[in-house]
């Protein structure tokens, strides 16, 4: 996983509540066996609706999505957040997520960033009405910045760490690699060994 530190471009207004995974990616997208490609089935069956802002050329290379309440509920599929970044998104803003789907994204390395109602409104007012709006998501600083916007954001310090840092559940467990190495050279011969 590559380390994250601020996330900076344009944004897409989806602005949307309860929002669930299966409308994120749907289940017959998920007959891939790899976490690449789930780009092309984002929100796929309201992308068929040629007026749905996903589908809006001024919207074309944003890297933040802009959502409402419980994004991401439903089931734990790992899949919605592998789709939006995939996608190109690097970041989630919302008011409130699904527990599960904020830990799958930090676990890939996609942010997903809460505040306050009030300022996610104000932060899809100003894309819509500028849709080359850039707003940046600093996670070394826990804000968000637009012009004439600055936010900033609680975020969990051991998932921020993480990502600071661009560690996976791997590259987290090979940090003690030393640690490892010494406690399988003290086991019985007769157990398995990972050396």
């Amino acid at each position: 996983m590559e380390a994250v530190k601020t996330v900076e471009g344009k944004a897409l207004p989806l602005g949307w509540d309860d929002v669930d995974t299966d409308q994120i990616v749907p289940s017959d997208a998920l007959k891939r066996i790899e976490r690449t490609g789930f780009g092309q089935f984002l929100f796929s069956a309201w992308r068929e609706d040629p007026d749905f802002v996903l589908n809006k050329p001024e919207h074309e290379g944003a890297v933040v999505l802009l959502a409402g309440q419980n994004f991401g509920s439903g089931s734990s599929r790992e899949h919605a957040p592998w789709a939006i970044q995939d996608y190109g998104f690097g970041a989630v803003i919302a008011p409130s997520f699904a527990d599960i789907f904020k830990n799958n994204c930090a676990k890939i390395g996609l942010l997903a960033v809460e505040l306050s109602e009030e300022a996610v409104e104000k932060l899809l007012e100003m894309v819509r009405e500028d849709p080359e709006t850039v707003v940046s998501v600093d996670l070394e600083g826990r804000v968000v910045k637009a012009p004439g916007f600055e936010e900033p954001f609680a975020f969990d310090n051991f998932a921020r760490y993480r990502l600071l840092n661009g560690l996976d559940d791997i590259a987290l467990t090979l940090t003690h690699e030393d640690d490892l190495e010494a406690f399988e050279k003290t086991r019985p011969s007769h157990l398995p060994s990972v050396l």
